[in-house]
């Protein structure tokens, strides 16, 4: 599996982490539960991906015994895919941590509208 990989996607847990998150010590994690993203066909054999270290370090983990792969050869389409997913759960976390934080909105600032990776 790559090192140091900006994001990391679990398929067993349904969760997708940021490994680069703003002002975060660690990766920040996403269990996406949309099963019928996870189940797409070309997703039946895949164990787990390392993405964005580099295309010959990126890995892509698969379930049987099948070598591990890079991204780009493993064919699974654009990683937006997931990023996209991930953005939309922590934009929903912004806003929830917004809407709990007891503070004035004019101490607080404008609530969040988007986020995008």
């Amino acid at each position: 599996m790559a090192t140091n990989a900006n994001w990391t996607i679990v398929f067993e847990d349904k969760c997708i982490i940021k490994n680069h998150a703003e002002g975060a010590s660690e990766g920040i994690g996403y269990v996406i539960d949309d099963d019928s993203f996870w189940s797409q066909s070309k997703f039946s054999n895949i164990w787990a991906i390392q993405y964005g270290t580099s295309n010959p370090t990126d890995a892509v983990e698969y379930r049987d015994g099948t070598p591990h792969s890079t991204w780009e050869d493993a064919n699974l389409g654009e990683i937006s895919d997931f990023t996209t997913k991930w953005d939309s759960a922590h934009l929903t976390k912004l806003q929830e941590d917004w809407d709990n934080d007891p503070r004035e909105e004019s101490e607080k600032g404008s609530r969040p509208t988007s986020y995008s990776s």
